[in-house]
């Protein structure tokens, strides 16, 4: 038995993972409710060792936001803007697919775009769009729209959200993006996000990509004004849906940011609470191989540490990020696949790089070879053209 939990109050729930039971709603709330974060980050890491042993992966990705002018003013919210705002923004079809093809040049495999909800693009806008991405090289998966975005785009092409996602699918779309969960419970969804899609909506929109043979991750933002009650209500609706359609690859959870915008909240969540989030969320949602330390959120040093406390992936290189910088991030724009490959190395993981689906690309050595020493130059000149991508 683990020496954090030997003499623990959670002994019991470490037995009862162990014995490969399903912990229930009362034995998550217990969890985040505990001050032993080490025996429950123990009990994570033993859950994170029979999904995957010891490997963690990361993938070479780019983000684009096409856009953050939107219809919506969702409170916690600090992308958003209106036409009438100087620093709002909207590229053409041209510029993404600009962007792109530097990113290629670089080895992603990934694109990763959401945007606003925009008052005027039309419905062609968006599948021109995939056409074009799709038209630079058919191996690049693209992983976009968050579940708000489709139902936006469904209403746009006055279409079902079935119709509107096998049109998107034909076109190229590969992935859904998790983003735009927020928190299930309506009491708190209508504090942080009034206007916005229900929880009933959010999830159907995954349900029907997963029943059209599509995968996508999910998301939890925690740390404003929700209860630790209110997130074992909203892992509750994830894992009710995985155990329906098996269609997450993987789950991310989202510390808040609260700089720039209308919520009363005065401080990011804890590297505590970022913690034992990740290993609650790693126990309880039993029917999930992968969740993510968002680097982005938390900064790779922590991100790094999350490696011990259930995590199993560090996210992608990334190299332009607005949501989260916008909202009071500090983290750097980017990462280079060798500092991702330093931090796993330093977790005592095995690096994996992996693609959309968490599927593995390579595998590389716990320990630095000397075939990646002599690559230093090489990876000094990727990290330069990361940084002006």
């Amino acid at each position: 038995m683990n020496f954090f939990v030997q003499r623990s109050e959670l002994r019991d729930l470490y037995d009862k993972v162990v014995a490969g039971e399903r912990i229930s709603d009362a034995d998550a709330l217990r969890l985040f409710e505990s001050k032993d974060l080490n025996a429950v980050g123990a009990i994570a890491d033993f859950v994170r060792q029979k999904k995957v042993k010891d490997c963690a992966s990361y993938i070479i990705n780019r983000y684009i936001n096409y856009s953050n002018y939107c219809i919506l003013s969702c409170q916690f919210c600090a992308f958003s803007r209106k036409k009438r705002d100087k620093d709002g923004f909207e590229l053409s079809i041209e510029q993404i697919v600009q962007k792109a093809r530097e990113a290629l040049a670089i080895g992603i495999t990934e694109l990763h775009i959401v945007g606003g909800l925009h008052p005027s693009l039309p419905f062609s806008y968006y599948t021109d769009m995939l056409r074009a991405l799709k038209a630079l090289d058919p191996r690049l998966q693209l992983k976009c729209f968050t579940a708000i975005e489709i139902l936006h785009l469904a209403w746009l092409g006055k279409k079902t959200v079935r119709e509107t996602l096998s049109e998107l699918k034909a076109c190229g779309l590969d992935s859904l993006t998790g983003g735009g969960a927020e928190i299930f419970r309506k009491e708190v969804r209508s504090q942080i996000a009034k206007g916005k899609e229900s929880a009933e909506e959010y999830l159907d929109v995954h349900r029907t990509w997963h029943q059209l043979g599509g995968r996508s991750t999910c998301t939890m933002l925690f740390g404003h004004v929700e209860s630790l009650a209110d997130r074992v209500n909203h892992l509750s609706y994830l894992r009710n849906l995985q155990d329906e359609t098996h269609g997450f690859v993987g789950f991310v959870p989202l510390r808040y940011m609260p700089d720039n915008n209308l919520m009363e909240v005065k401080h990011a969540p804890t590297g505590f609470d970022c913690l034992r989030t990740i290993a609650v969320s790693r126990i309880y949602l039993d029917n999930f191989d992968h969740v993510t330390a968002y680097w982005v959120g938390m900064g790779m040093k922590l991100a790094q540490v999350a490696l011990s406390y259930g995590a199993d992936d560090l996210h992608g290189t990334i190299i332009e990020e607005h949501i989260f910088h916008m909202a009071g991030a500090t983290s750097p724009q980017l990462q280079t696949e060798a500092a991702m490959v330093k931090a796993i190395r330093e977790a005592g993981r095995t690096p994996v790089q992996r693609n959309t689906f968490y599927e593995p690309i390579k595998v590389l050595p716990a320990a630095i070879t000397s075939d990646e020493g002599d690559a230093s130059g090489k990876s000094k000149l990727l990290e330069g053209n990361l940084a002006t991508a």
